[in-house]
């Protein structure tokens, strides 16, 4: 597995914030960006107000001024350190949400930002949140997914965001990283990706188990998000069932399924047995899937189990315990 701190592309350069948890992954990928022996950079996610990783932050560009703060989203984990970092940079924090802004504009889809000599185009890939943003690198065809696509596993629809939006935001990305021959996904979680489009088409193939498995937990008489959490979910670790609901909801509204009520399951242990059975058949056919999709150019490298979720806004996690959101 590749190590993300210290990563470079020709001009990308990963510097990996210290806050791992079961919620971050190994941390949030903080990005410095700018041409070769330039004199400037551009700084993708601060990541949490932490003053050491700040400091290498500023240490990593080097003798180049940081021109500019780019958000990928507002979450704490991605921009809480974006005003003390711009106070040591004196760099304006541009974001798609106008509550992150600093002395900036906006971050739109189609915006090219000159990112210290090489240009970042930015791409609206709402979802994940509402406000989330990707950035694509084209001289070194590459796309900076933030919490869009995490480098292990896969991502929960926060509660600022929606799964309709981002199911239309994977299938974009899929052609767009055809479009533009991208090779290589920078997530704000985890290692770098260097298949995308096979990376995004288990993402699509994901979706749609996940989708089925609330389906049939409703058929099955789960009448609350905690009873599909407990059902879908069955192997995630209680700490983070709750977390796990908002996964739920999101899923339930896009499928316009609103729940009956509160009443308990009928026979709980008939549809745990129902759903297990279930997941044993969707797995088994995503598994097969998956193995088409590696037999052929573009493998799918994403396989462990990821969710993203925190108190205040979702942050990345993924463990033997974790769910697949």
């Amino acid at each position: 597995m590749t190590v993300i701190d210290g990563y470079s592309t020709t001009r990308a350069t990963c510097v990996l914030a210290p806050n791992p948890s079961p919620m971050t992954l190994d941390g949030t990928n903080t990005w410095v960006i700018g041409e070769p022996g330039g004199s400037s950079a551009v700084v993708v996610d601060p990541g949490p107000l932490d003053d050491g990783h700040l400091r290498r932050v500023m240490d990593a560009a080097g003798e180049r001024h940081v021109v500019m703060i780019l958000l990928t989203h507002g979450h704490p984990d991605h921009a809480e350190g974006a005003r003390r970092f711009a106070e040591m940079s004196g760099a304006p924090v541009r974001a798609a949400d106008p509550a992150h802004r600093l002395g900036a504009a906006g971050l739109a889809d189609g915006d090219v930002i000159d990112a210290g000599g090489c240009d970042l185009l930015a791409v609206a890939t709402p979802g994940h949140s509402g406000d989330s943003v990707s950035l694509l690198l084209p001289e070194d065809r590459a796309l900076l997914t933030g919490d869009t696509v995490l480098g292990r596993g896969t991502t929960v629809i926060a509660h600022d965001g929606n799964l309709g939006a981002y199911l239309r935001t994977l299938d974009r990305l899929r052609s767009f990283v055809d479009q533009r021959n991208i090779g290589l996904l920078l997530p704000g979680h985890g290692p770098v990706l260097d298949d995308p489009g096979g990376t995004l088409d288990y993402y699509i193939a994901h979706r749609a188990e996940r989708l089925d498995q609330i389906r049939a937990a409703v058929a099955a008489g789960a009448r609350t998000p905690a009873e599909i959490v407990a059902l879908v979910y069955a192997d995630v670790d209680t700490s983070l069932r709750p977390a796990a609901e908002w996964s739920v909801r999101a899923q339930l509204d896009y499928l316009g399924l609103p729940l009956p009520g509160s009443r308990p399951l009928a026979c709980p242990a008939a549809a745990r047995g129902y759903l297990a059975r279930l997941r044993r058949r969707s797995w088994s056919r995503i598994s097969t899937e998956r193995a088409e999709i590696c037999s052929q150019p573009r493998a799918a490298k994403s396989a462990s189990a990821l969710f993203t979720v925190s108190r205040d806004a979702p942050t990345s996690c993924a463990s033997s315990s974790c769910v697949r959101s």
